[in-house]
């Protein structure tokens, strides 16, 4: 699970993007309780500027795809506080749909904030994670592993992700820097929260069976990334059980095709009528352009 020794965070600079609400503002706040400085970017200026205020932390407010904020905001914070040793790549949007139907530049947006989003974090980020020998962290997903139906956008960004940062931590280790992958399944977030609300995809999520379709508490995450940053970890769970299923991926199309056989079929017509696809929750319609 780590390369080198574990990570005292106390004093240590965290730079966490999509840190105005859910996961990264569960983070942050988790961080903050330990000793870190914290940076955070993201939109949302007002919601990010409170995170701020209740942590102690700096905010930039940014868009991850787009170079030359993101490079202003690596340089501001790293000369702002001394240097910067964690990036959490963490910033991310869904969007409904099936593909034949649904709204070409929600799907496009998704890749563009959940995979070039991350690229181009991580891009800016490395030249000071290598000054300071730190650890990347790019969060990836179930959805990397397991890809339902309506979720082809999500699952595509969060597949490259884990491909990136498998690529990346070969590369990057001679310099000192270690760079770990998050999975997670559902988590209680806006994102999740108004997807669920969906009168398609909702259905279909909430349908999955046993544990696929459960939802987790998104302080679980917030623990789990706390101890994968001071243990400088290679991969990150929350549940514990998607680590597992990961073995067993090269099953997981066999399942999904299974269980979309009842299902897939009415809902595909229903989202060609009804054009509800769509960037969803709060992040995703300030993401939206």
């Amino acid at each position: 699970m780590r390369y080198r020794d574990g990570m005292d965070v106390t004093g240590k600079v965290v730079l966490i993007t999509g840190a105005a609400r859910g996961i990264g503002a569960e983070v942050a706040g988790r961080l903050a309780a330990r000793g870190a400085r914290l940076a955070l970017v993201g939109l949302e200026k007002d919601r990010l500027e409170e995170v701020a205020r209740q942590t102690g932390g700096k905010a930039w407010e940014a868009d991850v795809t787009d170079w030359d904020v993101l490079e202003r905001v690596m340089n501001e914070a790293a000369e702002h506080f001394g240097g910067i040793d964690v990036v959490v790549a963490n910033a991310g949007i869904a969007a409904t749909g099936f593909v034949r139907s649904m709204d070409p530049k929600a799907f496009e947006r998704v890749i563009e904030v959940n995979l070039l989003g991350v690229w181009r974090t991580v891009r800016t980020a490395l030249p000071h994670l290598v000054k300071s020998r730190g650890y990347c962290l790019v969060v990836s997903s179930l959805a990397a592993i397991v890809h339902i139906p309506g979720n082809a956008a999500y699952s595509a960004a969060k597949a490259g992700c884990e491909a990136f940062a498998d690529s990346l931590r070969a590369e990057v280790r001679h310099l000192g820097v270690d760079v770990g992958t998050a999975y997670f399944s559902w988590i209680s977030t806006d994102m999740v929260d108004s997807a669920d609300q969906h009168p398609v995809f909702g259905k279909l999520r909430k349908g999955m069976p046993g544990l696929a379709g459960k939802k987790y508490p998104v302080r679980d995450v917030g623990k789990a990334v706390v101890k994968g940053i001071e243990k400088r970890a290679k991969a990150i769970h929350v549940p514990g059980w998607v680590g597992a299923l990961k073995y067993f991926r090269a099953f997981t199309p066999v399942v999904v095709d299974r269980q979309a056989v009842a299902e897939v079929a009415a809902a595909d017509l229903e989202m060609a009528r009804s054009d509800t696809s769509g960037l969803v929750g709060p992040g995703g319609q300030a993401a939206a352009r």
